[in-house]
């Protein structure tokens, strides 16, 4: 039965699964990574909707150049 709720309704192997409760190490569900420099989803809205830039202007921005672009937006430079 063990088995069964773990690879059926966990979806992790029994490693995993005490890998994960005993160090904190979330199992493989085959999602990609986040990156760690990641634009939090507001500063994406306003840099599209306010500055009017485009999705693919602001994936080549870093956070901190992102930032700026905000920040002359808001200031009028």
């Amino acid at each position: 039965m063990w088995q069964h709720i773990l690879r059926d309704q966990v979806e992790v192997d029994e490693d995993g699964f005490w890998r994960c409760v005993r160090e904190g190490v979330p199992p493989e569900r085959g999602l990609p990574a986040q990156p760690e420099e990641a634009l939090p989803a507001d500063l994406m809205y306003l840099l599209v909707h306010r500055v009017g830039l485009r999705e693919s202007e602001i994936a080549a921005m870093s956070k901190d150049e992102a930032i700026e672009a905000l920040r002359r937006y808001w200031s009028g430079e």
